[in-house]
């Protein structure tokens, strides 16, 4: 547990501190893709396809240095089981809304317009199997909501 705890900390600080040997100056190559739907309580279906962040070196990088994000694309932080998530936007140059996903695929909460570069901690308000990042505006133009519906291979339906 504790070399576990050293190695992210080790991690973690060569992806932030400047001058670190290893730091993350660029972003991460494209991460392999899958589709998801987003379906509102009025039945309206949105289809993505988004990258897959499943191991803890791509989540740690995520979006950071990505210039856009593409309407029907974003990331999908995989947790693996449900847990507290807390991000942020530390090298992450592009506004991005943030949809906090519960294990039946239920949207928990919503981040929206994040603040690029900015070191506040943006936390999922109780455990989610995932995190959804969306560019900025896509929550509000698609009329999004808290309760809502994500369907993909991960989330286990009601």
């Amino acid at each position: 547990m504790i070399r576990g705890l050293v190695v992210a900390l080790m991690l973690a600080m060569t992806l932030v501190m400047p001058g670190a040997v290893g730091a993350q100056t660029v972003a991460q190559p494209d991460l392999p893709k899958e589709a998801l739907t987003i379906v509102t309580r009025g039945g309206v279906r949105h289809e993505f396809q988004v990258e897959m962040a499943v191991t803890e070196a791509q989540q740690t990088v995520g979006l950071m240095f990505r210039t856009s994000v593409p309407d029907a694309g974003g990331m999908l932080f995989d947790w693996g089981t449900p847990r507290d998530s807390s991000m942020w936007m530390r090298n992450t140059v592009s506004a991005l809304d943030m949809l906090f996903i519960n294990q039946d695929g239920t949207i928990r909460r919503i981040a929206e317009n994040t603040v690029p570069e900015s070191l506040a901690i943006i936390e999922s308000g109780g455990p989610v199997r995932a995190t959804l990042e969306l560019a900025a505006g896509t929550a509000r133009r698609l009329n999004l909501r808290v309760g809502d519906t994500v369907q993909q291979r991960i989330f286990v339906p009601r």
